[in-house]
């Protein structure tokens, strides 16, 4: 763990996503899929900031979404977020305006990427959670198949405020003990290409990370302490890094 310089830094949310586009993009298994194969980008907000990351462009994040988690005193917030946007097939590099992703499952072949944020994160054992409510398990149902059966990479942009207490395994069997009595959502766990900050930090500029503390407040609730160790050279990369995406606004901000 000994290193030649750190730097402790905090990221909010919103810093933290667009970090982890940043790394998402830069992982060799996406770059080699938007070179010559496909890439398939689910929406989330999380997948908004891969996706710009990805085309080099701004985009529409507010209808780039589906599921989502508002405050209880706010619900009118969801208003703003439209959802508009479909899920968006990259061949080639190139947006398929025309192409629908369910109609590509019979051309996924191995080496081709499905980027799909999830909703619950278990760092160390490098699995993550997805929070289900179709009844045919949704798009996790619609790619995990073919991504084993087809050998696709499986991408899961996730920020470390989804790292739950919880055993995701433990708590997935207890959701599908509850049969017909389960009011809400169930949970599916698989593991997954994991994508958090740490990720982006080691991918972007060669310094390991590590989180240090969690939380905050006036705009800050959810944002993580990380400090970036290794040599001069690579945490002075992790600073420039730090420093370009600081102040990225949050999403009600953005929204409107």
């Amino acid at each position: 763990m000994r290193a030649d310089a750190y730097f402790s830094f905090s990221l909010t949310v919103a810093e933290g996503k667009r970090l982890i586009g940043k790394g998402v993009a830069a992982l060799p298994q996406v770059q080699r899929a938007m070179a010559e194969g496909i890439v398939v980008v689910t929406r989330s907000t999380t997948s908004g900031y891969v996706l710009e990351e990805l085309l080099g462009e701004e985009v529409d994040r507010c209808s780039f979404v589906t599921g989502r988690t508002l405050p209880s005193a706010h619900p009118e917030r969801g208003e703003l977020l439209t959802g508009d946007t479909p899920e968006m097939v990259l061949r080639n590099g190139e947006v398929q305006e025309d192409t629908a992703a369910d109609d590509l499952l019979d051309e996924l072949r191995a080496g081709d990427v499905i980027i799909k944020s999830p909703n619950a994160l278990d760092y160390r054992g490098r699995q993550v959670g997805y929070l289900i409510g179709a009844p045919t398990g949704g798009t996790v149902g619609r790619y995990l198949g073919p991504a084993h059966g087809r050998h696709l990479w499986f991408v899961a942009p996730c920020g470390l405020e989804k790292q739950v207490a919880s055993d995701l395994v433990e708590a997935s069997r207890l959701l599908m003990s509850g049969g017909d009595r389960l009011r809400g959502p169930s949970l599916w766990v698989t593991p997954a290409e994991i994508v958090t900050e740490l990720d982006a930090i080691r991918l972007l500029t060669g310094a390991q990370a590590m989180q240090i503390g969690a939380g905050g407040v006036m705009g800050a609730e959810g944002a993580a302490w990380i400090t970036a160790y290794g040599t001069d050279a690579q945490v002075e990369a992790a600073q420039a890094l730090v420093a370009e995406v600081h102040g990225e606004p949050e999403m009600l901000e953005y929204a409107r």
